[in-house]
């Protein structure tokens, strides 16, 4: 599990990129946007994408390559990967077989945003992305809104004034909000 940039490409650790180099394999969501990272470091090793439409059928060829030996790294477009992203079904899966999963932590979104956010920073709970429509978002957020501390949520750019408004509509009497964009790129805010 290797965390990539959530934007300012000098975030990637050393020990990232080493281990990028030393695999026989990289996972990727999206092995385009992946190329542009691994171009910009040097770094030849091959990709295969992983994502929710293909985890199912690819995990258990995967689990059968790291049974026999080999190293494979998970990454994720933008910072820690499972965390919004494809993933869970394979570490579910070494995890069930007894394969080490190794973590080479670094950027997270979910932390940058609690860092700068000023709100209490523990405990807290990241939801990730609301659902889509607009009944089964509300009610996510109406169960979001009993959790007695810090609520981190990803908002789309593409619905982000609908669900502005939901939180604002469920969650905007009775919860002190922040929104964080851009997090670690020239124009953060």
């Amino acid at each position: 599990m290797v965390a990539t940039p959530i934007g300012n490409l000098g975030d990637f650790s050393p020990r990232a990129v080493e281990t990028l180099r030393a695999v026989g394999l990289i996972l990727a969501e999206d092995t385009r946007q992946v190329r542009k990272l691994l171009a910009h470091f040097g770094i030849g090793t091959l990709t295969q994408a992983l994502h929710e439409h293909n985890e199912g059928k690819a995990v258990p060829g995967l689990l059968a390559r790291l049974r026999a030996g080999e190293d494979l790294a998970l990454v994720s477009d933008a910072g820690t990967p499972l965390l919004s992203d494809p993933g869970f079904r394979l570490v579910r899966g070494c995890r069930e077989e007894g394969i080490d999963v190794l973590a080479v932590p670094g950027p997270s979104a979910v932390v940058a945003a609690v860092a700068v956010s000023g709100l209490p920073p523990y405990p807290f709970t990241f939801a990730g992305f609301l659902p889509p429509r607009q009944g089964a978002r509300e009610r996510a957020l109406e169960a979001l809104a009993r959790l007695p501390h810090t609520v981190v949520l990803f908002l789309s750019p593409h619905r982000l004034a609908v669900e502005l408004a939901s939180c604002a509509k469920v969650l905007g009497h009775i919860r002190e909000g922040a929104l964080s964009s851009e997090l670690s790129k020239i124009h953060e805010r």
